[in-house]
């Protein structure tokens, strides 16, 4: 059993160590909503996710919060101070998977924030601040192919652009938000104010090893790392798999491959810095055919600005060198970018009272996948605490997993902030 926590406020934390326990049942708990049979998968507005929204609902309506569904999916529920006028702390992440997911990749974010809300009412806590649990609807951008819906809103940084953007069954996301009742003009109206906020708070499972490998239960994320994405077009020349010489050729994935390794040895040269091909196709290719064409996908992200853009540079400027050396030619197309993010040193160092107050030496590290914390820079104050993810640190994937005591551990800390705030 976990030791209370007392937080800086002097409010003792009783009963943190039922904490963990109650996250993983509820996790389970959602995870029975699912678009397939024998794993998770929960797009925006399929009938799995409205109905961990209802669930959601329900679960912070029972725990005593004032519970609502939102015009774009997201769920809020409201712990009142006793100052109508008080300004909020948003505490949330998201509740949309990816395909063949893991229990834990935002929800652990959500429901974690409700076993500490859920706390705080049985405890008669006052705060001067109200306190908002938010599970956001849409953070992967599966469905429509744009993420951070449900933040970007509540951020006041939606893009109205988006609501023609369409599905792959050719819905658009206007009409989808019809489905559950809701109208494009109701969206601005959701956006909160600066001045209305305190900050906002994240824990989410790490989905990496290096807690793991530190034998830490959390960690204090510093930043999120930027990232550009880019769509590589090689062409070459087709031609019979028998009957062209190997030094005639102008074989295009072989020069796609080339480029892989490129990208490789680029990013494998600085901390922090990470290049990814996640996808490589050859349109129309034949198992006797000498490759005309090649696709390949470019992610490049790191948690400083000035080295992602270098890597970006020389990886393209790469890319170049070998399309003419081999003689095929070599589109590069940008698809997104995105800032890297930093967090608040304010919120960082309560985090780190926290965890020293709970027996844990501090972990600093750095966030390589984005969050929906990046909605909220520059709005407000942010922090984010990672939990450890065990199996390797497998993420996005049904081995994905967090223990009891770990998830214990992350609302103790939580709850620890929150009062310190307070």
């Amino acid at each position: 059993m976990s030791e209370p926590v007392q937080g800086a406020a002097g409010a003792t934390a009783a009963g943190a160590g039922t904490f963990g326990a109650r996250i993983v049942d509820l996790a389970d708990r959602l995870a029975t909503h699912s678009e397939m049979a024998g794993g998770l998968t929960c797009t925006y507005l399929s009938r799995a996710h409205r109905a961990v929204a209802k669930e959601l609902q329900d679960l912070m309506q029972a725990a005593g919060l004032d519970a609502a569904i939102d015009a774009v999916g997201n769920v809020t529920g409201r712990y009142r101070s006793a100052d109508p006028a008080a300004q909020a702390l948003i505490v949330g992440s998201h509740y949309d998977t990816v395909v063949n997911a893991g229990r834990y990749d935002g929800r652990l974010g959500i429901l974690t924030a409700l076993v500490v809300a859920e706390h705080l009412q049985r405890a008669g806590q006052a705060l001067p601040f109200h306190l908002d649990v938010v599970a956001f609807a849409e953070e992967e951008g599966v469905r429509f192919g744009a993420s951070y819906i449900g933040s970007s809103v509540v951020a006041g940084r939606f893009d109205q652009a988006l609501l023609q953007r369409r599905d792959g069954n050719g819905v658009s996301l206007a009409y989808a938000l019809l489905g559950i009742g809701s109208k494009a003009e109701a969206i601005a109206g959701l956006a909160r104010r600066p001045q209305d906020l305190i900050g906002y708070l994240e824990v989410h499972i790490e989905q990496g090893p290096v807690l793991l490998n530190s034998n830490r239960p959390a960690g204090i994320v510093t930043a999120i790392a930027g990232g550009s994405r880019h769509l590589v077009m090689v062409e070459g020349r087709a031609g019979h798999a028998g009957t062209v010489p190997m030094a005639l050729r102008r074989d295009a994935a072989a020069a796609a491959a080339e480029m892989v390794l490129a990208v490789e040895q680029r990013c494998s040269a600085k901390q922090g810095l990470v290049g990814t091909v996640g996808k490589l196709a050859v349109p129309d290719g034949a198992i006797n055919v000498i490759p005309g064409r090649c696709e390949l996908t470019l992610d490049i992200r790191a948690s400083e600005e000035a080295v992602r853009a270098a890597a970006e540079r020389d990886v393209i400027a790469e890319i170049a060198r070998i399309a003419a050396r081999r003689g095929v030619t070599a589109e590069v197309v940008e698809l997104s970018r995105t800032p890297a993010v930093s967090f608040s040193p304010r919120l960082q160092a309560l985090m780190a009272e926290a965890l020293a107050r709970a027996g844990v030496e501090p972990l600093y590290l750095p966030s390589g996948a984005g969050h929906d914390a990046v909605m909220f820079s520059g709005l407000t104050e942010i922090g984010m605490l990672f939990v450890r993810c065990g199996n390797g640190g497998i993420s996005h994937d049904p081995r994905e997993t967090v223990t009891a005591d770990d998830a214990d551990m992350g609302a103790r800390v939580l709850l620890d902030v929150i009062l310190s705030l307070a």
